[in-house]
């Protein structure tokens, strides 16, 4: 390895995968030097989205474990970008191999209460820095949200609401997102996120969770070993947070002809601060648009528009409007500085972060299936 270059390689080659590959590709020092995946199609698809001169240097594997076997010198960082249920087994894989990787895991971190234990005490020992991906709060619109209410201009927060409406789950290989087993639940695969966002923003810890959903319009009319999939479509959670402060998420899987699939609201004794967050062009018109912040003070009663602009080439690498490559800028300058090759930077999703995440989640799922609000001591 030479200079400030970090060797990539990933474990799992669907569609995060070709995202991350598409974010690497415009950050200078970053090469992508191996994938892993058991179905050769995935591997195929994601070698596609490189420059015709690069796929012949990519070494494939078809188990993580042969990758981390031949990788030892060969490689700098990891992204695991598999299907949920598989990060637990490869998480234990890399910490027990002997070589010390960076990594960044995909959300969510793990699936079950067991594995978020399990996972919390070997990573004391791993000895790189591992960072989890909850892009979400690396989203401009949003990360300026965060700044504005941690600057306290809003005065002292009391309410945080989420609203994503959005598409359903995209058809997966092996179809494994269909079904709770494999995925955690919804929302424990797909609002991680808003649980990490929730005590980012709050700045602090959840007590309690209550939670109401079902799913009630998508995938009906699927089978598949005639099962029915089992994954929530929409749900309405709280959380109550240990110094009162409430957070609230409404979920809804079947509006996607919402003209901002993310609305995010800060409510505090002076003001309300807002977000609203486009979703992929891919899945609206093709056009990809900007986000917005709307500062509205409670006496004045003139709400102000910021716009927030994300450059177009970023915005097309990825959908998740240009959190993921924000996020891949700070990784690596956080593998940089644990390699002596720049300034030491702190990690801004640690483990316990997605742990914590996980477990609300899982709080909420089991609120629903028990009806009942579920304690939570962290």
């Amino acid at each position: 390895m030479t200079g400030n270059n970090i060797r990539y390689a990933i474990i799992g080659a669907g569609m995060m995968a070709r995202e991350h590959v598409a974010n690497l590709a415009i950050i200078p020092g970053s090469q992508v030097v191996a994938l892993s995946d058991p179905e050769p199609s995935s591997i195929q698809g994601t070698l596609d989205k490189m420059p015709a001169d690069v796929r012949p240097t990519v070494k494939t594997y078809s188990d993580h474990k042969e990758l981390l076997a031949a990788s030892a010198n060969e490689v700098d960082a990891l992204i695991i970008a598999s299907p949920n249920d598989t990060h637990f087994q490869i998480l234990c894989d890399i910490f027990d191999c002997g070589h010390a990787y960076a990594v960044l895991c995909e959300k969510p971190f793990c699936t079950t209460t067991e594995h978020c234990d399990i996972l919390e005490e070997k990573v004391k020992n791993y000895k790189a820095p591992v960072w989890v991906a909850m892009e979400y709060r690396f989203m401009p619109p949003v990360a300026k949200l965060i700044q504005s209410v941690h600057a306290e201009e809003i005065g002292n927060l009391h309410m945080f609401t989420i609203r994503e409406h959005r598409f359903p789950f995209l058809p997966k290989v092996g179809d494994w997102n269909r079904f709770s087993v494999h995925t955690g639940g919804t929302l424990v695969e797909k609002c991680c996120h808003f649980f990490d966002l929730m005590r980012l923003v709050v700045r602090d810890e959840p007590i309690r969770v209550y939670a109401s959903g079902a799913r009630d319009v998508n995938h009906a009319d699927e089978k598949y070993d005639g099962k029915t999939p089992d994954i929530l479509d929409n749900a309405y959670v709280i959380v109550d947070f240990a110094h009162g402060q409430r957070a609230m998420l409404e979920l809804c899987m079947f509006a996607e002809g919402s003209e901002f699939q993310e609305t995010i609201s800060a409510v505090g004794s002076k003001a309300k601060v807002e977000c609203y967050v486009p979703g992929p062009a891919d899945y609206w018109d093709g056009t990809e648009r900007q986000g917005e912040l709307v500062f509205s003070p409670r006496f004045d009663k003139k709400p102000f528009h910021i716009p927030v602009e994300v450059d177009e080439t970023i915005l097309k690498a990825g959908h998740h409007h240009g959190s993921t490559y924000y996020e891949h800028v700070k990784f690596r300058n956080v593998v940089l500085g644990w390699q002596g090759k720049g300034e030491k930077t702190e990690i801004e999703v640690g483990v316990l972060d997605g742990l914590r995440a996980v477990r609300m989640g899982i709080a909420a799922e089991t609120s629903i299936k028990e009806g009942m609000p579920i304690k939570l001591s962290f």
